[in-house]
């Protein structure tokens, strides 16, 4: 499963440039649009990276926790990341009775690891270890900086389209020029989004094998999968920024947001068989 959701992950990366590329020298005498788009995608998705753990932080209100006010917690994390050779992230607590976590940061030594209280109280021991585990996954496998080239791929894309609509028509000029960058302008950043949520759900899966691999066992998560889809449908939803929903375990907008090709994770069902499928 893991090396098949890996080459789905590069055919879907070369997809985007393929795209990228194409409409840039169609639509841009001399690749300029394409040049232009992918530099100021660069600026801004660059800073996005380098300081995604705090932004991340400070979107969800989390607070940090030392090893006094969570002892369980910061147990369960030292076995993990003694299992995975990871350094210890830092740990947060988001005030939210929701079940849920995430992790951030630019590379393992600058990491982060959020949870909610309403998981800390919630699950069991396996449990919570799974999920941590899966958050472990996405540091070591550097699932940060995979989605911040798919977002600047994604954003230079929606760029080029944008400036091909008001100031292009195409190189050759011809009378299909204006229709073709109308429909440019509007199917580029759709065909984008899509092969960027896909990305992102390809990773939930790699993370999810690779944390059962950490954990030493499935079961944990799975278990853990089948009561945060629980809590997402009687809890209260979170007040989560539509930037940062996509970095939780589960999605804390699922109610309100498109399924399949728009999501940015797969079914909990779906993930949830996989894991119970694994033989470690």
């Amino acid at each position: 499963m893991s090396t098949m959701n890996q080459v789905k992950t590069v055919l879907l990366l070369a997809a985007l440039s393929v795209l990228l590329i194409g409409l840039g020298n169609f639509l841009m005498p001399g690749g300029q649009g394409l040049y232009i788009g992918i530099g100021i995608a660069l600026v801004l998705n660059f800073f996005s990276y380098w300081s995604s753990d705090k932004l991340a932080i400070k979107m969800s209100k989390a607070r940090p926790v030392t090893q006094e006010q969570a002892p369980g917690l910061y147990a369960s994390m030292q076995k993990l990341t003694t299992s995975a050779q990871l350094p210890m992230p830092k740990l947060y607590i988001i005030p939210n009775q929701q079940l849920n976590a995430f992790a951030t940061g630019r590379n393992p030594e600058h990491a982060a690891v959020a949870v909610t209280e309403g998981l800390l109280r919630t699950l069991s021991t396996p449990e919570l270890e799974g999920v941590l585990a899966h958050e472990l996954a996405h540091i070591k496998n550097r699932d940060i900086l995979i989605g911040s080239v798919a977002a600047v791929m994604a954003s230079a894309l929606t760029f080029i389209a944008y400036i091909a609509m008001w100031f292009g028509g195409g190189r050759d000029r011809s009378p299909l020029g204006p229709i073709i960058a109308l429909a440019a302008f509007i199917l580029a950043p759709i065909a984008a989004a899509i092969i960027q949520m896909a990305i992102s759900r390809s990773r939930e899966y790699i993370a999810d094998q690779t944390g059962a691999q950490i954990a030493g066992q499935p079961h944990g998560l799975a278990s853990a999968l089948e009561t945060l889809g629980r809590g997402a449908k009687a809890l209260p939803p979170m007040e989560v920024n539509q930037a940062t929903a996509h970095m939780y375990i589960v999605n804390p907008l699922s109610g309100k947001s498109l399924a399949g090709l728009f999501s940015t994770h797969p079914p909990i069902e779906q993930r949830i068989a996989k894991l119970r499928e694994l033989t470690l």
